[in-house]
């Protein structure tokens, strides 16, 4: 079973019905006070934390005045836009006691379903992470209309999991793991401690959500664990009301891990081997030594490109003898790379007149 001290980088998504009191409609302070303190405790053993945090919405509502129910479209992002300011502020007295910055990043759908945002996205949430601040992630339900939305924050956790290259995943639910039937109305059911294998049988138990804040019920929590773990990215599944839930997960509280297919590195290489290439970018003898010992692509090892290829795609790597050296993700279009064949990466901005990225093809973004 996985435990909260061997991971790396942990993702925690937080719930609506967690952070939102319900009867009142307010932040519960106390309890993402005891949060902050838990991501504190967790940052001092070397861990990155990103949280994936729902709640907009539902403090908006109550701020506008808006009456209980579903809200249309036109109200949900009005209310959303008002809630982004109070939920990011509330992390930000919380989190900068212990010494952490925060930041506060919205995506929609289309920013990982498009290689291009995907790229930018991704060299945006590994920055703020190298500096030692704590992504804040949520839908950006102010300009998200049904075709480019999630539409829960679980599936959003799990491909904010899979897109920073995280071992493990968090889910504070309102339930303490995954069951064989909803525990609310079948006193027989079962919680699974570990599952390996989400099988066609365990789809079938997948229930509805309990809560009337959030809108995730146990299938989308299914869906995530599928994205997770494919992912290289173990997913615990636990109940997150009491105060210090992170710390009582290490503890032992009752919870659910889906356990993960191999780690991020090789989920990542395996993802990018399997795209199709659109281009091919040729490279000297030393660039294809550095390759081989992990470095980054440098514009000055380059001596040919061919295709068609646009910011994001799959391109083929070969050495000056015709054979494949890997595959990466470029960090330009051909045309770019084309004009940067050859240069000193300190000659970037003047040759495409502003400042881009120094790697031709990022070693994070390759599979040799």
């Amino acid at each position: 079973m996985a435990a909260l001290t061997q991971a790396r980088r942990l993702v925690v998504k937080i719930g609506s019905a967690l952070l939102v009191d319900r009867a009142q409609g307010e932040l519960r302070y106390d309890w993402l006070s005891s949060l902050a303190q838990d991501v504190a405790d967790i940052k001092t053993r070397g861990t990155d934390v990103v949280l994936v945090s729902s709640g907009s919405i539902a403090l908006g509502r109550r701020v506008l005045g808006l009456a209980e129910g579903p809200l249309g479209l036109e109200h949900s992002q009005a209310a959303a836009a008002v809630g982004q300011i109070q939920l990011a502020r509330a992390y930000e007295q919380v989190l900068a006691p212990h010494g952490i910055t925060t930041a506060q990043v919205l995506v929609t759908l289309e920013d990982s379903a498009d290689r291009r945002r995907y790229l930018n996205m991704r060299s945006t949430m590994e920055t703020l992470i190298s500096l030692g601040a704590v992504p804040i992630v949520n839908e950006n339900d102010t300009v998200a209309t049904d075709e480019i939305r999630y539409g829960d924050n679980d599936r959003l956790a799990a491909q904010v999991a899979a897109t920073v290259g995280a071992d493990q995943l968090v889910l504070l639910s309102d339930v303490d793991g995954f069951y064989s039937a909803n525990p609310q109305t079948d006193p027989t059911a079962k919680r699974f401690d570990v599952i390996h294998d989400i099988t066609p049988e365990i789809e079938a138990m997948a229930g509805d959500g309990i809560s009337g804040l959030s809108k995730g019920g146990m299938k989308t929590k299914l869906m995530a664990a599928k994205t997770s773990v494919a992912a290289g990215c173990s997913m615990a599944i636990t109940e997150g009301s009491a105060l210090s839930p992170l710390r009582a997960l290490q503890q032992g509280a009752n919870c659910t891990w889906f356990m993960a297919m191999g780690n991020p590195h090789d989920a990542r290489k395996r993802w990018i081997s399997s795209m199709k290439p659109m281009g091919t970018i040729t490279v000297d003898v030393g660039a294809a030594q550095a390759l081989n010992r992990g470095k980054s692509l440098l514009p000055a090892g380059v001596v040919g490109v061919s295709g068609q290829f646009r910011r994001g795609d799959m391109v083929t790597i070969m050495d000056q003898s015709g054979r494949e050296v890997g595959q990466g993700l470029a960090a330009y279009a051909a045309q770019e790379a084309k004009a940067l064949m050859g240069c000193n990466s300190s000659q970037i901005e003047k040759i495409l007149g502003y400042a881009g990225r120094s790697a031709l093809i990022h070693r994070d973004d390759m599979a040799i």
